[in-house]
């Protein structure tokens, strides 16, 4: 715990916020007001209770928001589900980890013991809840335009690589299961191992007597999609 004497502030404490608030300059662009809510959005769950999480729960919808009305204006030709697909993979936990990496974030966070030894400054999934918790914190210190700035600063390599809309391998799969008059793709959790804050989840993917597939991810999400794009890279063959 921190220790204050005489109402001063340690000097140590003092060097730590000084660097921490021209870090945030650095990379968001703007000047903390109060230092402490961004060391608030670094502050993992195993570091002590004043946590990322609230942040994150409001970075999330700030970071949906501007994406979708950014992808809506760079899209005019775009249908609804094509929309739909850019945007899942741009505000997806990995995507946000690897923005996480780009602002080189690991060394930043605040993590305890437990948590440096399960490698949770290079899980996508605690990379990625930390960049949201930021944007929730500049979001409420600066409002929609300064998070809005940094989003699509950091999102436009990302979004330029999109030369099309992905199609997502799930749909591919629910399409082909259409084309030839098979059931939908039926997902079922096989296993679910690793620490809370880094899961890694096995799902299996069946299309009855088609075949099935079975794929590791960081979220049920992520290995439902590794295990579609498994089992149609089998049917294409």
């Amino acid at each position: 715990m921190d220790m204050v004497h005489s109402g001063q502030m340690e000097p140590d404490r003092r060097d730590v916020l000084s660097n921490l608030s021209a870090w945030v300059k650095d990379v968001f662009g703007v000047t903390p007001k109060e230092v402490s809510l961004y060391e608030r959005a670094l502050t993992h769950g195993s570091h002590g209770s004043d946590t990322y999480e609230r942040l994150e729960f409001l970075g999330d919808r700030v970071l949906g928001l501007v994406v979708a009305q950014w992808i809506y204006g760079r899209f005019p030709n775009d249908a609804e589900g094509q929309l739909s697909q850019r945007f899942n993979t741009l505000v997806s936990g990995e995507t946000c980890a690897e923005v996480g990496r780009t602002i080189n974030l690991s060394s930043r966070m605040r993590l305890g013991k437990q948590a440096l030894d399960d490698g949770a400054y290079d899980s996508d999934n605690v990379l990625g809840d930390v960049v949201e918790a930021l944007i929730g914190a500049v979001y409420l210190e600066h409002g929609l335009e300064a998070a809005g700035s940094f989003i699509r600063t950091q999102w436009e390599p990302l979004l330029n690589v999109q030369r099309s809309a992905p199609r997502h391998p799930k749909s591919e799969l629910q399409e082909w299961a259409a084309a030839h008059n098979r059931r939908i793709p039926l997902y079922e959790i096989v296993e679910r191992s690793g620490p809370h804050h880094a899961p890694r989840f096995k799902v299996k993917v069946s299309l009855g007597s088609a075949g099935d597939a079975t794929a590791e991810g960081k979220s049920k999400q992520d290995a439902e999609t590794q295990a579609a794009a498994a089992l149609l890279e089998r049917l294409k063959k």
